[in-house]
């Protein structure tokens, strides 16, 4: 008998007086001991599935079928066995720590509770098992992080409390919700190592809910394909990656960014430049707020960049890449030369700079976060032609129903609000706002990292079109190095505040000089 079996599985949902069926008859086991996978693009239902195993939807979905866990039927438990097994048998770790754990309360609260309210214990022996699992999950000196708020960890270090979190009433069945989608490659690496760890000495039935087959592939026993709710192929890992079936399979195993940039034109002239460029933080103390020491978030970088050129900017949370964009910008202070078009922009006032803004715009990683939900998609683009202006003579309309079909968006769909649009219908927004201005940088601040492979194949080609285009300079800031391959002429490795390595793109990939940029494409699977 399997240790979680879903059989026939329905999920539907009652909106404005219509019912949207999220899952349609899935069925799939998870066994003692063993991973599987449960992979498809956003909007597939996997979450959906994976909620409905202890009925955590809430009153306005229905549910249909059969979940069983250790041969209890979950659907229509009462609530005195659903509360046993929540958190007790079967437990979850989610995408986002920072959402999940409460901001206003230490680690060692948050993990007491889950100990207390399952397993009896006080005093002293909560204290012990608090410890015991973070050592457990790798969080070095335990006993000094007990007192921190999640704010003061980093992004790993906040998935390892939510794994110990998860892990405390030693679970039959960890469901792992996307658990490494906004970590760095080697952090990702280390959480997932742990995880595989983790399930065999606990002997745990593990369901990975993932969009990376790269994942996938290297960590899962089994693999479930999902499309529209359902699951449309299924067996083991080796034998999907080596022969998939389905028509949606082998899209997805084919959609990964590949190829190269357009080549730069040899006449093309320097579009950005910096030497020594310096960002550093003072640390303060005292009643007076004496200066102690600096935080060197960006130490004594050299760049130069070309129109029509890449350069993709990669390392670990905190290394200073997004600080180095920033201060190129000029939107944060910074020491050292900043030359944008040939001239020294670093003295220049507000005033002076303001001419320049529409020649230097960004793209962030979360287009959701990123638009006004309050806006409609025309008013999204066309708010920075309100401010710097049109010079031949259009009406905005029609600027924007420009931009937006070179971006592969359809004009008529203007009116709509950004819930209205998919994620990468909504990167495309974002990435219309800052072409709309004909701009000639433009960072691009993890554009893909939240978006489907398909999706993110999508809007690598549409950036290399746009760059041949219009000739633009990109500082592309990536985690993903499979993207920065495909998207970038040259690359920096950031590590601490400093440029570690810096090189031609592909001769970096082919050839790393440092042991910590060959630790980054081992991560990847690229080294």
């Amino acid at each position: 008998m399997s240790l979680l079996s879903v059989k026939d599985l329905k999920v539907s949902f009652r909106q404005d007086g219509k019912t949207n069926m999220a899952v349609k008859g899935v069925s799939f086991t998870v066994d003692r001991g063993e991973t599987v996978a449960l992979v498809g693009e956003s909007g597939s239902g996997k979450s959906v599935t994976a909620l409905s195993t202890v009925s955590l939807l809430g009153g306005a979905a229905t549910v249909e079928g059969s979940v069983t866990y250790d041969g209890q039927e979950m659907i229509g438990a009462s609530e005195k066995l659903l509360r046993q097994v929540r958190g007790n048998d079967i437990s979850f770790i989610f995408q986002e720590p920072m959402t999940s754990l409460n901001p206003l309360h230490t680690i060692e609260k948050q993990l007491a509770e889950s100990i207390a309210l399952h397993q009896g214990l006080t005093g002293d022996a909560v204290r012990g098992r608090i410890l015991e699992l973070l050592e457990k999950v790798g969080i070095r000196d335990a006993e000094s992080r007990l007192g921190s708020y999640p704010h003061q960890l980093s992004g790993g270090q906040r998935q390892r409390v939510m794994i110990a979190m998860a892990l405390a009433n030693k679970p039959d069945v960890l469901i792992a919700d996307e658990p490494t989608t906004a970590l760095d490659v080697t952090i990702q690496l280390q959480i997932l190592e742990l995880l595989v760890e983790l399930k065999s000495s606990e002997n745990m039935g593990l369901l990975f809910i993932t969009h990376d087959l790269g994942i996938v592939r290297r960590f899962a026993d089994r693999v479930c394909v999902m499309k529209d709710g359902e699951i449309v192929e299924t067996g083991p890992t080796d034998q999907i990656f080596a022969n998939p079936q389905h028509p949606y399979t082998q899209t997805l195993l084919s959609a990964r960014a590949v190829g190269q940039p357009a080549p730069v034109p040899q006449n093309a002239p320097q579009m950005v430049s910096t030497d020594a460029l310096r960002v550093w933080f003072p640390i303060q103390k005292g009643f007076f707020k004496r200066t102690v020491g600096h935080v060197k978030a960006v130490n004594q970088a050299t760049i130069q960049v070309r129109a029509g050129e890449t350069l993709g900017i990669v390392g670990e949370s905190g290394s200073g890449k997004t600080t180095l964009a920033l201060a190129i910008m000029r939107l944060i202070g910074s020491q050292g030369e900043i030359r944008f078009d040939g001239q020294d922009i670093r003295k220049w006032s507000t005033k002076e700079l303001r001419a320049l803004r529409k020649d230097m715009q960004i793209v962030f990683q979360d287009p959701f976060g990123s638009l006004s939900p309050r806006m409609t998609c025309e008013q999204i683009i066309a708010e920075g032609l309100g401010v710097h202006g049109i010079a031949d003579g259009r009406s905005p309309q029609e600027v924007v129903s420009e931009v937006m079909q070179e971006v592969g968006l359809d004009p008529a769909t203007m009116h709509r609000y950004p819930h209205e649009f998919s994620g990468g219908q909504r990167q495309r927004i974002a990435i219309a706002r800052a072409m709309v201005l004909r701009p000639r940088l433009v960072v691009l601040d993890e554009p893909t990292s939240a978006l489907d492979m398909t999706v993110q194949v999508q809007i690598v080609d549409l950036l290399r079109k746009l760059q041949v285009k219009y000739g633009l300079a990109y500082l592309f800031i990536s985690h993903d190095l499979n993207v920065v391959r495909a998207m970038s002429h040259q690359m920096i490795v950031m590590r601490q505040g400093d440029v570690v390595e810096t090189g031609m793109a592909e001769q970096v990939f082919a050839n790393p000089q440092t042991a910590y940029t060959r630790e980054l494409l081992m991560a990847a699977d690229l080294g």
